[in-house]
């Protein structure tokens, strides 16, 4: 298996092992495999019978072996099973799917080391770093941006490992105070937290800035875990294959590969959802790929209007569902380079250019009704009032309690149920305790925190304020490699 830059029209191939250490391509784009892999039926049948049988991790590496061929099967096998483990994931079934109401499921993402759905890809990544470092005899420091679940998954899953630094960069007041103590109470000396004057993509742009000063890069052996980074979206690959395996019967009696299974994403950089594409591409029986957003509904707005336009930082709202608060979704391009039928050159112009500039617009364009089509995508959006009613509902008539990025998952499905033949899972998002001012607007009570999460607040911050400026990040960068 090869993979291509969505930028580059001579689609010059790359092994996964070289993409995965520098993340971003060169020429600014984001690798793809040249092709997907496909599954049939035969397929399907044997993954089914894995899960059942062997577990998660068995089955993660049956699928991430369709895209990985220069690790040998056995080696890629021991970093499956060494990432998904019982206890450090709190469920056996590591990924359990729960029946919410009628036609709607819960795919519960948040079982890992840090109550997130990113633990999912993070804890293979750092697997897959440290095997692939260790090959190589090299070190790598690792530069991420988050807004809120990712930096706490990637330093969990990077913390003491040998010749790996991560740097990560957060929005100054914008997480949670759980999100907040996951990160700056760790005290690894591997671990560098920056907050920085300015929201998401801000961090973003700099990561992106730092990435792009190629000669930079590679003296400082910079990578990326930011979804931007092929290998976390291959590991929720997953994950979308073990909840259709779920949904329609498992390994029982019951078992249907032509049923297919609907899902409702809460997105903000486009990298859950965009898995779900590619299991769909793949031949995963994947009906609709719901879109779910907050008030910062970029997203949703393009695919209602065909215009992808983003919004400045003074225009990106801080709500309720702060992971999501994304104005420029890097994922996205992977996407449109599959609409544009891999078109590599205007990929180039309207992610290099047109973005920079304000945005794109595909309206009136026939591969516009491709993304609903062809593609399978719906969208919708959420208010914080949307938000604290679902999770006030869920919990008073269901009895049961979603944080409030999957409460914008539900509330979405939910509008869109009508449209869809076929039953939907909201993928989770994270554990309510993350949000427990928001839980408690909604319901009256506090979350209740899993004990492995009780001394979090209490712990001591080591965190350092930067001003939103790539070369301060570069010598912030350089004076703890020294």
């Amino acid at each position: 298996m090869d993979f291509i830059s969505t930028r580059d029209p001579e689609r010059t191939p790359s092994k996964f092992s070289d993409i995965l250490l520098g993340g971003l391509a060169d020429d600014g784009g984001l690798y793809l495999p040249i092709e997907y892999p496909q599954v049939d039926d035969a397929t399907l049948t044997r993954w089914r019978a894995v899960l059942a049988d062997e577990g998660y991790a068995a089955l993660a590496a049956e699928v991430i072996g369709l895209f990985v061929d220069d690790i040998p099967a056995k080696d890629l096998r021991a970093i499956c099973d060494r990432a998904y483990t019982y206890p450090k994931f709190s469920d056996k079934d590591i990924v359990p799917v729960t029946k919410l109401e009628d036609g709607l499921y819960i795919g519960h993402l948040s079982m890992g080391p840090t109550a997130a759905f990113k633990d999912m890809a993070m804890q293979l990544l750092g697997e897959f770093f440290e095997y692939e470092l260790a090959r190589r005899g090299e070190t790598l420091n690792i530069l991420g941006a988050t807004s809120g679940d990712t930096g706490s998954s990637a330093e969990y899953a990077m913390r003491g490992r040998e010749g790996i630094n991560v740097f990560m960069l957060t929005p100054a007041g914008r997480m949670t105070a759980f999100q907040q103590a996951q990160m700056f109470g760790l005290q690894d000396a591997n671990i560098h937290n920056v907050a920085l004057d300015g929201v998401f993509d801000d961090c973003q742009d700099i990561v992106k800035a730092v990435s792009g000063d190629l000669e930079y890069k590679a003296s400082r052996h910079i990578g990326a875990v930011n979804s931007i980074n092929w290998a976390r979206l291959m590991a929720q690959v997953v994950y979308y294959v073990s909840c259709w395996i779920r949904v329609t019967g498992g390994n029982g009696p019951k078992a249907n590969n032509a049923e297919k299974v609907s899902f409702s994403v809460p997105t903000g950089n486009f990298g859950d959802i965009c898995a779900g594409h590619i299991a769909r591409q793949m031949g995963v029986p994947i009906d609709r790929l719901i879109v779910a957003t907050n008030e910062n509904d970029v997203l949703d707005e393009f695919f209602r209007t065909g215009g992808y336009r983003v919004r400045s930082s003074a225009e990106t709202q801080a709500t309720s569902s702060p992971s999501m608060d994304i104005s420029r979704a890097s994922n996205f391009e992977r996407f449109i380079f599959d609409l544009l039928g891999r078109d590599a050159e205007r990929t180039a112009l309207l992610f290099g250019k047109k973005v920079k500039e304000g945005g794109f617009s595909l309206t009136g364009e026939r591969i516009f009704a491709d993304a609903s089509a062809k593609y399978g995508f719906l969208s919708g959006r959420s208010t914080h009032a949307n938000r604290i009613a679902t999770i006030k509902d869920c919990w008073e008539r269901l009895g049961v309690l979603v944080d409030p990025h999957t409460a914008d998952g539900i509330h979405v499905a939910r509008g869109v149920q009508e449209l869809v033949a076929t039953p939907i899972v909201c993928l989770e998002t994270a554990l309510p305790v993350k949000f427990s001012e928001t839980i408690m607007e909604a319901t009256g009570r506090e979350p209740d925190c899993p004990e492995r999460f009780e001394a979090i607040l209490d712990a001591p911050r080591r965190v350092t304020d930067l001003p939103n400026d790539a070369d301060v990040v570069k010598q912030f960068i350089d004076d703890n490699l020294a």
